[in-house]
């Protein structure tokens, strides 16, 4: 572990010139081609087995340890968003219309030098590491489930993941058993009213109208319908109706997301919104479509495995503190991982106290405190050996008794 640390913090400057690069040069989600490539060039020269196009794009490398063992893998997903960055900084992004605003660069880089200071010791590891890079994380169906079909975690005995956080303070780690990031689904309504003159509204069915009532009812879903212990979020995020100022809307189109981390609630809320809408379009005899898109499952962090992992973090000395944290509303797909094999996906955060203004993700001007690799490197890193080496005292111990 010493011999691993020595080498992240010697790596360390290599590891921010990575994720610089792939600030500048981003690839949203389903179009990544030069990103794949560029990372199973790194795993190649370090001699690691090399999987490319898993599951479409997906790159899964293999290191094997010179000692039998457990296998352990490691995900960072690596696509960009279709964003406009607004950020003056040197390595700003070079593409236009595309920006690295969740951290996925910086996810990268943190294993791709942690692969690479795993490679110096390899002849100690009992047992060996998967590092599955990812694409299209930030759009559903994303890109984890067709990797998983594709055997990405053939013969993995545990996964551990992490997302660098820049609303979370540089040094801690911020994790919780069960469900820690929330079921992500979306809506899609389209109003079919009729339309006509401002002055004559008797004459119409005001699609408008009957879009503000569905609006407004749906928010009463979750205070009246849902089991108050059970968290839910009903968010409408478009509406539109566009026309000139004196005329009534034939038709409008809503999209909204639903958030939940139980599945109950999230059955309920599905058929909940449908309910609404139908009796809000026959208050006016008007019709309707209804589409309801399931997105990704909950993460939900399985007990054992996300203790280790606190353990783990605490004994890194750029790690100021393990927080048990409140489950965040985010989807992620490396929730379809964690239904496979068991695992821990947790929050390194990267953001500097001295900030005036801290961006969030998904934000033109969002950033991250870069001393946020080498923790999460470290953690990642130190999670993957722990975890052999404890696997393999348990199989000496049994060949002993």
């Amino acid at each position: 572990m010493e011999k691993l640390f020595s080498l992240l913090k010697e790596y360390e400057p290599e590891m921010i010139s990575i994720r610089r690069f792939l600030h500048e040069n981003p690839e949203i989600s389903y179009h990544e081609v030069k990103t794949p490539a560029y990372i199973a060039e790194y795993h190649a020269k370090l001699g690691h087995e090399v999987r490319t196009g898993v599951g479409g794009r997906g790159v899964v490398a293999t290191l094997r340890g010179g000692k039998p063992g457990k296998t352990v893998a490691l995900r960072a997903d690596f696509d960009a968003l279709a964003i406009q960055e607004e950020n003056d900084i040197p390595y700003k992004s070079k593409v236009d219309g595309a920006m690295h605003a969740c951290g996925h660069d910086g996810h990268t880089s943190t294993l791709l030098v942690l692969a690479k200071a795993l490679n110096k010791i390899q002849d100690d590891i009992p047992g060996n590491i998967v590092f599955i890079h990812q694409f299209a994380e930030e759009i559903a169906p994303g890109g984890a489930i067709s990797m998983i079909e594709d055997g990405c975690l053939d013969g993995v005995d545990v996964i551990f993941g992490t997302h660098i956080w820049a609303t979370f303070p540089i040094g801690t780690i911020q994790l919780k058993s069960g469900p820690i990031m929330a079921a992500a689904d979306q809506f899609n309504i389209t109003i079919q009213g009729k339309g006509g003159h401002g002055s004559e509204p008797h004459l119409t069915k005001d699609a408008v109208m009957i879009g503000s009532q569905f609006v407004t009812s749906a928010q009463q879903i979750v205070s009246r319908r849902v089991n108050p212990l059970h968290p839910a979020v009903v968010s409408v995020g478009n509406f539109e109706a566009l026309n000139p100022f004196n005329v009534i809307a034939d038709t409008a189109k809503l999209i909204g997301t639903v958030r939940t981390f139980d599945e109950d609630a999230r059955d309920l809320i599905e058929t909940e919104l449908e309910n609404v809408i139908s009796s809000s379009c026959q208050l006016m005899d008007a019709t309707y479509e209804y589409v309801y898109k399931r997105g990704y499952p909950a993460v939900v962090n399985h007990a054992e495995e996300t203790a280790f992992i606190a353990e783990t973090a605490e004994k890194i000395d750029e790690v100021t503190e393990v927080v048990e944290c409140a489950p965040l509303m985010g989807g992620e797909d490396f929730a379809y991982y964690l239904q496979h094999v068991k695992g821990a996906f947790f929050f390194t955060g990267a953001m500097d106290p001295q900030w005036d203004v801290v961006y969030p993700h998904h934000h033109p001007r969002f950033n991250i405190d870069e001393r946020s690799l080498l923790i999460a490197a470290k953690t990642l890193g130190s999670a993957a050996l722990s975890y052999l080496e404890k696997e393999s005292d348990k199989k000496e111990e049994s060949v002993t008794r």
